[in-house]
């Protein structure tokens, strides 16, 4: 007589040995995220440019705005690591003295768009109706006038500076923000942890913090990371243009408009300024383009 198989009950099999271990989403995100080489990559350039604009300003026996006209258009020397520009200023003192307040630029303008577009987003995904589609229409009407031109308009009757700067980078940049956040609220408010909230007696201000927000995080690190570079680059354009930040003041922006005239006698003028943009872009595009692969929840296991 055949004996029947023997149950799973009475299997010796360690099963506790071949469960996975439960990770969290902050820590599963973290780990998919460095095996992402060119995420890492771009957050290591951009860390140790950080580090550099920091400490460099204090350490070098130059200031930015120190002239010294009998050593003007000197090219890249031992005493001058990237040269001086039309006034004997020194580059390497002014190029990170520039990085630093454009970063410093781009991520204030970011985490203003962050709260301007958390805020107005998530308002309008938990109001519906006709409050929702009023509030989205406002989006659409500051979405078609353009950038340029209200930028312009904001220069015009404001002193240029660091604080019209701001203005101007965020006066629309906390639209993307809005979209996204607004889209994602429209769906995890129809998920049952909510209407169990709200079954419960939650208040408004309650379900927002501790179940709304926390589920819209991975996305708005996402976008924050990706709205750096281009403030950075809405930032030096304007500095480009005339419209940023004034002299002696060094900014990106405006080193590269100040070298571009002097680009055919003295091409380290532009070439370091302008290379230094280009890095910091794409250092902070390949971490954003990272996180926001990190932070999906359809490529989770």
């Amino acid at each position: 007589m055949n004996k029947p198989p023997p149950s799973l009950i009475d299997s010796p099999l360690p099963f506790e040995s071949v469960s996975q271990k439960s990770l969290s989403y902050w820590k599963n995100s973290w780990l998919r995220l460095r095996q992402n080489w060119p995420a890492m990559f771009g957050l290591l350039i951009l860390t140790l440019f950080i580090f550099i604009a920091i400490i460099i300003p204090f350490l070098t026996p130059y200031t930015y705005f120190e002239t010294h006209l009998h050593l003007k258009n000197t090219p890249p020397c031992q005493s001058h690591w990237f040269g001086t520009d039309e006034l004997g200023r020194d580059l390497f003192t002014r190029v990170w003295w520039g990085a630093r307040l454009s970063l410093f630029l781009g991520i204030v303008a970011a985490a203003i768009d962050v709260m301007i577009g958390v805020l107005y987003g998530t308002f309008a995904g938990m109001s519906g109706g006709k409050i929702e589609e009023s509030m989205m229409r406002i989006l659409d009407v500051f979405d078609a006038l353009p950038q340029l031109l209200i930028v312009i308009f904001l220069m015009v009757i404001m002193k240029p500076g660091i604080i019209a700067i701001i203005i101007a980078l965020t006066i629309r940049g906390w639209i993307n923000m809005a979209r996204i956040i607004r889209g994602q609220i429209l769906q995890i408010k129809e998920n049952d942890f909510v209407m169990a909230a709200h079954m419960l007696g939650a208040s408004r201000t309650r379900i927002f913090f501790r179940h709304l927000i926390p589920n819209c995080i991975g996305s708005i690190v996402t976008t924050m990371t990706l709205t750096v570079p281009i403030a950075i680059f809405i930032e030096a354009f304007l500095s480009f243009l005339g419209l940023g930040v004034q002299a002696p003041i060094a900014s990106l922006g405006t080193m590269v408009y100040d070298g571009l005239p002097a680009l055919r006698y003295y091409p380290w003028r532009l070439f370091f300024p302008a290379t230094f943009i280009s890095i910091t872009m794409l250092s902070l595009n390949l971490l954003g383009d990272g996180i926001r692969d990190s932070f999906d929840p359809r490529l989770r296991t």
